[in-house]
């Protein structure tokens, strides 16, 4: 698989990003971020994401690689209704380690995370819409099963969604990802176990 962003849409484009080999290659502007108000008292909506639109139930993946270096640097997938209603997973670096992410936003963001094992380079992460559910999993180059990171409400009547990479680093700039591949389809398995 590769990244094709011929029909993708940026919301705050990337001070630098470009497509060479199939790949989508970005570094982040200074301190941006995607938030609302939860235990920290702020509101963002100026991380990257680049997107598209679907309808209905999908399943989309993206496999991809960072730079990981300062607190809270984080890269992978969203789906998106509008600034306060939307979710983001994938890898957030904190407490020195890189962890697997999900921050589920319904007017108020909410974040979970657990610390990944240390002998991995490349993350996929996998995203179905089931009507009210957004499932996610994860899986390393280390580790190629597919593991359950959380099942989370999302409300079916968000019809129509943007969904795509999202990559951001609120106590910097220059975070470096590098997205691999990207795809987006009708649901696969809607098997959770």
């Amino acid at each position: 698989m590769t990244v094709d962003i011929s029909d993708m849409t940026w919301l705050n484009p990337p001070p630098e990003s470009r497509a060479a080999g199939g790949r989508l290659i970005g570094r982040s502007g200074f301190e941006t971020d995607f938030w609302q108000n939860t235990y920290y008292g702020f509101q963002r909506d100026s991380g990257h994401f680049l997107h598209r639109r679907r309808q209905g139930d999908f399943t989309a993946e993206t496999c991809f690689v960072g730079d990981y270096q300062a607190l809270y640097d984080q890269a992978g997938l969203m789906v998106r209704f509008d600034d306060k209603h939307w979710m983001k997973c994938g890898i957030e670096y904190t407490d020195g380690a890189r962890h697997f992410s999900t921050v589920v936003t319904n007017g108020r963001s909410d974040w979970s995370a657990f610390r990944l094992p240390d002998d991995f380079t490349e993350l996929a992460v996998k995203v179905t819409r089931m009507g009210d559910a957004l499932f996610i999993q994860y899986r390393t180059d280390a580790q190629p099963d597919w593991r359950m990171a959380r099942l989370a409400y999302f409300s079916p009547e968000y019809v129509e969604l943007s969904v795509g990479m999202m990559f951001c680093s609120p106590q910097r700039q220059g975070f470096e990802v590098e997205f691999r591949s990207f795809s987006i389809g009708d649901v696969r398995n809607r098997d959770i176990h």
